[in-house]
């Protein structure tokens, strides 16, 4: 990295003691931070080609090592250009140029302790982390209370966020979770749920100048993960610590540490379009690397009996049909969900594994996450919440050959529970298992922090599809508002691609599907997770054109270029991503009628694809062409999609 400390101030400060204020841009000049200090509370502001996108917003936060709230001071600053490259090998990316005008403001209270505010500002985001120094006065250990961070949106924004739930409600007491429906342009004034806030990250309207986003990355252990809370009646929203219930009561809701402590980052992506929001690299932009090793950890697509087949599939034979199915479709795995210990065994599981291992297909585990955060009673449980057991069963499983977990089940965002999340994945990069979190919460910058980090459920995802037929009527509106907010951020395990028309093992029991085949096919490249957990079925390779498999056979799920095309969140959505040298271009409609886009295609322009678009009721079209033109027009029925790929 190419760091430039610069000494004297680039900015103003005014002299008055009532009021200090600097300034700083992006590269290119289109995004302008101002800080300022008025009559002893802290202040920030972006612009973006001189229009404010974020209002004055207040900024502070209450530590054993100070009140920084309320009588401060800014004395100085430091600022840098950062230039960093780095690579990614389980993200929407693979190379990340990263260029950022760095700034880090240093505030005193009337006590006379430090504080230090970092703001990074790219041409796209702003992120920003609280930095308590080590000082005389103040150098062992640090509790940070609650911060007062706030972002005032403009009056007229509207939103797409997702509300808070209370701890220790929904099924078996396991909410909180990250599974709430989204808000559809709601007023910003407009009360959560539950009355608890919202969730990360947070999409705006920002009326008629563009859009942002609001989330949260840099939590290894060091920091409880947080939310916002309901917005004030002049449109603050608050950064906010968990809820005391949380993890079932066990444990602080503030943050402590050893001075020097640093916060997590809160990020802000914005532009006139939603381009920045999809393409944004942020959460991975201002963490680091944690663990060294020499292990590979592949991503790759999965069969998984349970999302239609549920719990009775858990059986032997069922799970030997599945890792057939894997193998016919050339997927890396097979997930074997909850209950495997019981209903098949240890013993029998190392016989699948080694039947799965003939074949080339690698087995993932189920596992509950629990201690006693939650009444869910889905074995193996007790395994992953204490370090001892944990590790003696990652020995195990590495000893048979099993190839990554998913862990469900979590208890909130307090400190102690996001420490979990780093010791499990320290504890599993080790024993050389990839690591998928489910009932949890938001990922934050994990896909470049650990190297065993796949993917996270945090949404309303697939499985919803099985169990409300009212989520599965919704579920194309739904679908397209995902690319905007939740997997804007990264990794996000939905567990797409359905092609039964009742979703049951029964063909005539079930919720019913909405949308189309071609819908489905596309949500192999809209949604982005390390792993895709596929939602098809045996019979599917009987009833289906083998097009669509041949497509699914050689889909990517990690990509190396990711483009924004057109979308707008709950309507619709086309999204372009590349891998080595091939595009995959793919449109959902979320809306239930149906429409045409044209949208600018210049990577495929002269170029031979293969399109998957619809046809006759939920029927897909196949066929083959050369695009002689950039332009194309998508023809999309109602809840309909398409997908154009090179082959």
């Amino acid at each position: 990295m190419r760091y430039l400390l610069i000494s004297f101030l680039l900015f103003t400060i005014s002299n008055s003691l009532q009021a200090q204020r600097l300034s700083t841009l992006s590269p290119d000049k289109n995004i302008k931070l101002e800080v300022s200090v008025v009559d002893g509370l802290a202040y920030y502001q972006i612009f973006h080609q001189k229009e404010e996108f974020l209002e004055q917003s207040p900024l502070g936060l209450m530590s054993s090592a100070g009140d920084f709230t309320k009588g401060l001071k800014l004395i100085g600053s430091k600022t840098a250009k950062i230039q960093e490259s780095y690579k990614l090998d389980r993200s929407k990316v693979s190379q990340v140029n990263y260029k950022a005008n760095e700034i880090k403001c240093i505030f005193t209270n009337t006590a006379n302790d430090t504080l230090n505010i970092i703001f990074r500002v790219t041409n796209t985001d702003v992120a920003f982390s609280y930095l308590i120094p080590k000082s005389k006065k103040n150098n062992g250990n640090c509790i940070i209370e609650k911060e007062i961070t706030g972002f005032k949106l403009p009056l007229k924004s509207t939103t797409f966020i997702t509300p808070q739930a209370p701890p220790l409600s929904g099924w078996e007491k396991t909410k909180p979770s990250y599974e709430e429906e989204y808000t559809r342009e709601e007023p910003i004034a407009s009360k959560s749920q539950y009355g608890l806030g919202f969730t990360f990250p947070a999409l705006f309207h920002v009326e008629n100048k563009g859009w942002l986003l609001i989330s949260e990355t840099g939590i290894s252990g060091n920091y409880p993960g947080t939310r916002l809370s309901d917005a004030s009646p002049d449109g603050i929203y608050t950064a906010v610590f968990p809820q005391e219930g949380e993890n079932n009561h066990n444990g602080p809701i503030t943050a402590s540490g050893v001075l020097p402590m640093q916060t997590s980052w809160k990020t802000i992506t914005l532009g006139k379009t939603l381009k920045p929001i999809v393409e944004s690299t942020v959460s991975t932009d201002v963490v680091k690397p944690l663990i060294k090793t020499s292990k590979i950890f592949n991503a790759g697509r999965a069969s998984w009996s349970w999302i239609v087949w549920q719990d009775e599939s858990c059986n032997y034979k069922d799970q030997k049909t599945f890792i057939d199915l894997a193998a016919t479709m050339k997927c890396e795995f097979i997930l074997i969900d909850a209950l495997w210990d019981v209903n098949i065994g240890k013993e029998k599981i190392v016989e699948l594994i080694d039947y799965a291992k003939s074949k080339n297909v690698g087995v993932l585990l189920w596992y509950n996450s629990n201690g006693n955060w939650n009444t869910a009673p889905q074995t193996p449980k007790d395994k992953m919440s204490m370090p001892e057991a944990r590790r003696a069963e990652m020995q195990w499983l590495q000893q048979i050959g099993v190839k990554g977990l998913k862990i469900d089940f979590f208890g909130g965002d307090k400190q102690q529970t996001m420490k979990l999340y780093h010791d499990i994945l320290t504890d599993a990069a080790e024993f050389g298992l990839n690591i998928n979190f489910h009932g949890t919460t938001l990922p934050r910058g994990w896909e470049r922090m650990y190297p065993n980090y796949m993917t996270s459920e945090a949404v309303l995802a697939s499985e919803n599809l099985v169990f409300q037929q009212a989520f599965s009527d919704r579920y194309p509106s739904t679908a397209a508002i995902y690319p905007f907010t939740r997997n804007a951020v990264a990794s996000m395990d939905f567990g797409p691609v359905f092609l039964n028309k009742r979703l049951h093992r029964e063909p005539n029991k079930g919720t019913i599907r909405q949308t189309t085949d071609a819908f489905e096919m596309a949500t192999a490249v809209v949604f982005f997770s390390a792993i895709q957990h596929w939602g098809l079925t045996p019979e599917n390779l009987t009833e289906k054109p083998a097009c669509l498999f041949d497509y699914l056979r050689n889909v990517p799920t990690v990509w190396d270029e990711t483009l924004f095309i057109d979308g707008y969140p709950g309507k619709y959505c086309v999204i372009a991503r590349r891998k080595n040298t091939k595009w995959y271009v793919a449109a959902i409609n979320g809306e239930n009628k149906a429409k045409t886009i044209t949208v600018n295609l210049p990577m495929l322009k002269g170029k031979n694809v293969s399109i998957i678009t619809d046809g006759e009721g939920a029927e897909s079209k196949f066929n083959s062409k050369k695009l002689e033109n950039a332009s194309y027009n998508l023809e999309l029925s109602a809840n309909g999609g398409a997908v154009l790929f090179m082959p």
